[in-house]
C-alpha cells in the first residue's frame, strides 16, 4: 500500500462529534475508523465502580454513527478503552449497546471483543516471579493490593488489535488500551514504518484536539505514507498548523520527544513539521525505538471508603483574613466532637477529613504561587470519608454544626460563619488509584483474551477465537 487513510471520529466516544464533519471524513475514503472510548482523566471512580464517565445515551449516539459509517464503507471500526476504564463491566455495557444498535439498524458484522481486566491469580503469579515493576511514583504494591482492588486492567498495545483484524473482525471493541495503539495497529500491520504510524496515531487519538481553533470535540483525518503522514480536520473551518501538531506531542506526556508504548518508544527528536496547506500539516522524520522487554502498564482502583460532602461559602472579611487558622481550629473541633460521639470505636486514622478552600488554593493546593487572598468570598468544600456511609454522614453533620458557629477573636457570642447551599450530600463509595506498575508478559496478547462473534439484526453467535 502506498498510503493508509484513517478517520478518527472524536477524542473519546461519548464526547460527541459534528455529523457533517464525520460525513466529510467518510467521503475521503478511509481504510478504517478509530475511536478512543475512555481514559483515567475522570479519576478512579469509573474504573472502580464500573460506571461510565459519559452518559449511556451519549455513548450510544456516537457508537451508532460510527457503526453505520463503517458498515456503509465496509471498513473496520476499532474502539479501545470501552466504557471509560475498560474493565469487563464497562466493556459488556458497550457490547450491549452495540447489539441494540445492530438489531435496530439491521447491521451484520464480525465483532472481536478484547478483554483487558486482569485475573488476580495471574497478577499474583507474575508478582512472585518479579515481573511486575513499579513506575515513578508508585504506591506500595503486594498481593493484598491485588486482592482488595475492585478492578485492575492492563493497557494493551497494538498487537491485540492486529490479532483481531487478522481474525477477520469488522469491528474491534477492546477494554483498556493505549489510545495510540487503536490507530497504530493497522498501519504497522500493513508494513508502514512504526515511527510514522505511532506519531500519526498520537495526533489522531484526540480527534480534533490538535487543531488551532477547536470549538467542540470533532473528527481528524490522516494519510499515513512510507516516509511521512499528513493530518487535516474534515471540518473546513478547522486548521492544523505545524505548531499545533508539534505541540500536541506534549499533551499528556512529560517529555515532548519520547512517548513510551508497550513495544518501545516513539522518538520525535528528528521530526519535521511542514504546512502543506492552510489547514493541513505534513510530518516526517519520526522514529521508533523497540523496547528490550515488552511491558504492559497496569491500572487499578480500590475502594477508599464512603464519603459525604458539604458545600458552603464565607463572606466575612475577618474570617477570610485568618482562614488558615480558622480551618485548623475547625479540624481540631471536629476531631474532638467525633471522639465524643464514637469514643474509642472510631480512631482518627479510620476516617479522612479534608477542607478545600476555593478562592485561596483550592485548585493547586501548596503549589499555588499566589499566596494572598484576592477574593471577597471563599467557597469551602468539606469532605468526610469513612468506612461506612453512616459514619461519613454522621461526621458531615458534625462538620456542618462546628463550621457554622466556630468563633473568631473579633466576634463574641454565637456567630454564623458559613452559608451552606448544600448542607449534606452523601456520595456513596469513593475510590482511589492503587497501581502504577508494569508487568512483563511472555507474549503481547497473553493478558488480553479475545472473543469473536457474528452479530446480525436477529442474534449474536459466538465463534471460536
Amino acid at each position: 500500500m502506498e498510503e493508509i487513510r484513517v478517520l478518527s471520529a472524536t477524542g473519546v466516544m461519548g464526547s460527541g462529534f459534528v455529523e457533517n464533519s464525520f460525513e466529510a471524513g467518510l467521503a475521503l475514503k478511509p481504510h478504517f475508523i478509530g475511536c478512543d472510548g475512555g481514559s483515567t482523566d475522570p479519576g478512579p471512580e469509573y474504573l472502580g465502580s464500573g460506571r461510565t464517565a459519559f452518559p449511556r445515551d451519549a455513548i450510544r449516539r456516537d457508537l451508532r454513527l460510527m457503526l453505520l459509517g463503517a458498515r456503509r464503507l465496509k471498513i473496520p471500526l476499532l474502539i479501545g478503552s470501552a466504557g471509560t476504564g475498560g474493565n469487563d463491566i464497562q466493556l459488556d455495557l458497550v457490547h450491549g449497546l452495540m447489539r441494540e444498535i445492530a438489531a435496530a439498524e439491521g447491521l451484520d458484522f464480525r465483532l472481536a471483543l478484547i478483554h483487558a481486566e486482569q485475573d488476580k491469580s495471574y497478577l499474583k503469579k507474575r508478582l512472585r516471579e518479579g515481573r511486575i515493576k513499579p513506575l515513578a511514583p508508585a504506591p506500595h504494591f503486594d498481593e493484598a493490593t491485588i486482592e482488595r482492588s475492585e478492578h485492575i486492567v492492563g493497557m494493551m498495545g497494538a498487537e491485540p488489535f492486529q490479532r483481531a483484524l487478522e481474525a477477520g473482525a469488522d469491528v474491534v471493541l477492546a477494554g483498556r488500551a493505549s489510545d495510540t495503539a487503536i490507530f497504530a495497529a493497522a498501519p504497522i500491520m500493513r508494513g508502514f514504518p512504526e515511527g510514522i504510524a505511532w506519531h500519526a496515531a498520537k495526533i489522531l487519538e484526540c480527534g480534533a484536539a490538535a487543531v488551532v481553533n477547536r470549538k467542540t470535540p470533532d473528527c481528524m483525518f490522516a494519510w499515513v505514507r512510507q516516509d511521512h503522514f499528513v493530518v487535516e480536520a474534515p471540518d473546513p473551518a478547522l486548521r492544523c498548523t505545524p505548531q499545533s501538531i508539534a505541540s500536541h506531542s506534549l499533551y499528556e506526556n512529560a517529555d515532548p520527544f519520547r512517548l513510551v508504548e508497550c513495544s518501545g518508544t516513539l522518538d520525535l527528536t528528528q521530526s519535521r513539521y511542514e504546512a502543506l496547506t492552510e489547514r493541513s500539516v505534513k510530518v516526517a522524520g519520526s522514529a521508533f525505538i523497540p523496547a528490550q522487554r515488552y511491558t504492559v502498564k497496569l491500572e487499578g482502583a480500590e475502594k477508599a471508603g464512603y464519603q459525604s460532602i458539604l458545600i458552603g461559602s464565607i463572606r466575612d472579611p475577618f474570617i477570610i483574613r485568618q482562614i488558615d487558622d480558622w480551618t485548623t481550629r475547625l479540624k481540631e473541633r471536629i476531631h474532638n466532637r467525633v471522639r465524643m460521639v464514637y469514643g474509642g470505636k472510631l480512631r482518627m486514622e479510620d476516617y479522612l477529613l479534608h477542607i478545600r478552600v476555593y478562592g485561596k488554593d483550592g485548585t493547586m493546593g501548596p503549589l499555588e504561587p499566589v499566596k494572598e487572598i484576592r477574593s471577597h468570598e471563599l467557597c469551602l468544600i468539606f469532605e468526610a470519608t469513612a468506612p461506612t456511609q453512616d459514619i461519613a454522614s454522621t461526621i458531615a453533620g458534625i462538620i456542618r454544626h462546628q463550621a457554622l458557629h466556630l468563633p473568631i477573636p473579633e466576634w463574641s457570642g454565637l456567630i454564623t460563619a458559613v452559608a451552606c447551599p448544600y448542607n449534606h450530600l452523601d456520595r456513596g463509595a469513593v475510590y482511589r488509584f492503587n497501581v502504577n506498575h508494569v508487568v512483563e508478559p511472555d507474549a503481547p496478547c497473553e493478558m488480553f483474551p479475545m472473543e469473536l462473534f457474528d452479530v446480525n439484526r436477529d442474534a449474536e453467535r459466538k465463534l471460536a477465537a
